[in-house]
């Protein structure tokens, strides 16, 4: 589907799915755009200049599944800083990040369709259970993505790497039965050019995920270097294996189902990552917004403690990094950063 629309309305507005997206960064936005030029019904909630920018211009997504905007006309269930202000939909997905969607919960009732479900994409394994505490059990799911985009200016977002990936699934009793809920956002997620499957056990692919993604974006934030680096050094890339290993018991104490060669698998896919890459924490830590720090090494020190496992690396690195955090969200007074 590569090449350039301007992103005008389908001309059948019963075409594609509801889907409503609560946040319009690289997540958010990449998956705003690839839905709504498919022909779903897309509301969006953003903020700030984001929101003005796709208001004025509509949304320009620049992948390699193609280079098309996506005007504010096609994102058919509106685009709004308020999410009572758009129209209630089949899915929700929320693609904030982890620190904001304890705020964003309560906000979300009204956008949620009679049969509809929300489901989380947030680094960390607290998001679905945040959301679940104010909407209800039965109406949150659990998922991942993984993916590499990011605000490329305001109403730009660029991607770059593959297709997004992403896995959803029912939590608790639901697990065990069929979801057609979930069944046809999957549906509308490949027919956007998306890899996209639902899963039996939600819970493991999460964790599968945050053993990926935490102690990647800790030591890189720590070191202030790219994944290259972090590989190329035996001492830093020991290190990481080390935080990945603290992660594995942690999970395992939870009983989650992990598979025996996680951490290995995990390395891998690290190893098979542009030199270049960055997490998204690293990235918020080193330009001096707030990050993920609490949701990602700081929940894993925290669960680590209820269940009595240690994790020496992870309370090194988040001591270490939490004068950043405190400085971003100006508990602490602004330093200078190099």
């Amino acid at each position: 589907m590569a090449g350039h629309s301007t992103g005008a309305a389908p001309s059948n507005e019963n075409d594609g799915m509801r889907i409503a997206i609560v946040g319009a960064g690289g997540v958010g936005g990449l998956l705003a755009g690839l839905l709504a030029r498919t022909g779903n019904e897309v509301g969006l909630v953003a903020r700030g200049g984001q929101l003005s920018a796709v208001r004025a211009g509509g949304l320009l997504v620049e992948s390699p599944l193609g280079r098309f905007t996506v005007g504010s006309v096609a994102l058919r269930g509106g685009v709004s800083d308020d999410p009572a202000g758009l129209r209630p939909a089949e899915a929700v997905i929320v693609a904030v990040k982890a620190w904001q969607v304890e705020d964003v919960a309560p906000r979300l009732a009204s956008l949620i369709g009679p049969e509809g479900v929300v489901v989380p994409l947030q680094n960390g394994v607290l998001a679905a259970d945040r959301l679940a505490a104010a909407l209800g059990e039965e109406r949150v799911a659990g998922g991942i993505v993984n993916l590499l985009a990011w605000i490329d200016g305001p109403g730009r977002i660029r991607h770059v790497g593959g297709s997004p990936r992403l896995v959803v699934g029912e939590r608790g009793e639901r697990a065990r039965r069929p979801s057609p809920r979930l069944e046809a956002l999957a549906a509308a997620l490949r027919a956007a050019d998306c890899e996209a499957s639902v899963t039996d056990d939600v819970e493991r692919a999460i964790w599968e995920k945050y053993l990926l993604i935490e102690p990647w974006g800790t030591i890189a934030a720590a070191a202030r270097a790219p994944i290259g680096a972090l590989r190329a050094v035996p001492e830093t890339r020991a290190l990481l294996a080390s935080a990945m290993k603290e992660l594995e018991a942690v999970a395992r104490a939870r009983r989650v189902r992990l598979p025996d060669d996680a951490v290995e698998r995990a390395l891998s896919r690290l190893d098979a990552l542009p030199s270049e890459a960055t997490a998204s924490m690293q990235r918020d830590l080193a330009a001096g917004r707030p990050s993920e720090l609490d949701d990602q090494p700081g929940a894993l020190v925290r669960m680590a403690r209820d269940a009595g496992v240690p994790v020496p690396v992870h309370e090194a690195m988040l001591a270490a990094l939490t004068p950043l955090e405190r400085a971003a969200r100006g508990k602490l007074p602004p330093f200078p950063r190099t």
